[in-house]
């Protein structure tokens, strides 16, 4: 999916995440494409937290009924993660993909130091669509690499077990989580599974406390028993909403009255302070500038989308001032 807002450059100055944290963060709607009138929230990034682990994007476009025509448009250094709930996408890609984006699968790009894809929506007319559109930042051993594109249809699951209720479940889409490790392409040590938990039902996530980790809400609402001060012993998570959780947790308890269903985020904290404008995710402002040129000019550097003419979005302008890396402030 590509960016079409254009944010400020992040002048944030640095700070470490030592401990466990509990801070709701509520999602942004954010434009996509004008005309085509999708509705989008945005969840990562955060002006406070840029970052979680490797993850450093989260869009959620849905739930709607709409035509997407996202035309061919270019990433560098990062992972497109997308993880559909309702809806068949189209995804064509410059190393010659074009697979349909279905419930249950994994459809995992990586850009390294180049790649272009488009989206569509299966069909002329709206239809239901509701899907996560993540990105893991790449590390600088691959981030300079070749382009790939892989596709899972069955991943793994992890039963969680239940203090009250019956058991939960969590399906492991990136990374490991709990001794269960998805077969998807992970290049830093990280984890994304989706979390389901049944109604009346209090259960256990494990986590990694070596890790910072975030739950996010994708439907129904649960009470997250986060403990990190006595008077603030719980916090109440929804749809559209993330809430940090810090390092230093071997695992979280969740419990839900009607059920529901969450996104995990996780990983090791990143190793190094990324710069991120528009689909593109660097380390200065020059890696940004030279990419845009390259986008502009019909570079090789980004290929030819299969399937598809001159159609293309065109890179907006850059800002007036120069872009610097984001930084954490929690």
């Amino acid at each position: 999916m590509t960016r079409l807002d254009a944010e400020a450059p992040e002048l944030n100055t640095a700070a470490e995440c030592d401990g466990p944290r509990a801070l709701l963060l509520e999602s942004r709607e954010v434009p996509l494409g004008g005309v085509r009138a999708m509705e989008v929230h945005r969840t990562l990034p955060q002006r406070d937290l840029p970052l979680v682990g490797a993850w450093c994007f989260l869009d959620r476009f849905g739930p709607q009924v709409a035509r997407m025509r996202v035309e061919p448009h270019p990433h560098i250094g990062l992972q497109t993660v997308t993880w559909p709930f309702t809806g068949d996408v189209r995804h064509r890609d410059t190393v010659g993909s074009d697979v349909v984006v279905t419930r249950g699968a994994l459809n995992l790009m990586t850009s390294g130091a180049g790649i272009a894809h488009s989206e569509y929506s299966v069909g002329e007319d709206a239809i239901p669509l509701d899907a996560l559109q993540l990105w893991v930042a790449l590390p600088e051993s691959r981030r300079h690499g070749g382009p790939a594109f892989e596709r899972h249809e069955h991943l793994p699951t992890l039963r969680l077990e239940a203090s009250a209720g019956e058991s939960g479940e969590a399906v492991v889409v990136m990374g490991a989580l709990g001794g269960v490790e998805s077969p998807a392409t992970a290049y830093t040590p990280i984890v994304g599974a989706e979390v389901r938990v049944p109604a009346g039902s209090r259960v256990r996530i494990p986590l990694d406390p070596a890790w910072e980790h975030a739950l996010v809400g994708v439907e129904g609402s649960v009470r997250v028993l986060t403990g990190v001060r006595e008077e603030e012993a719980s916090t109440d998570l929804v749809a559209g909403h993330l809430l940090y959780l810090g390092t230093k947790r071997d695992g979280i308890e969740v419990e839900a009255p009607d059920g529901a269903t969450l996104f995990l985020l996780g990983g090791e904290p990143f190793e190094d302070d990324i710069v991120m404008w528009w689909n593109f995710v660097g380390r200065s402002h020059e890696e940004i500038v030279e990419a845009r040129d390259a986008w502009e000019a019909g570079s090789d550097r980004f290929g030819h989308v299969v399937g598809h003419g001159d159609e293309r979005i065109p890179a907006p302008p850059l800002p007036a001032v120069r872009l610097t890396r984001r930084r954490r402030r929690i």
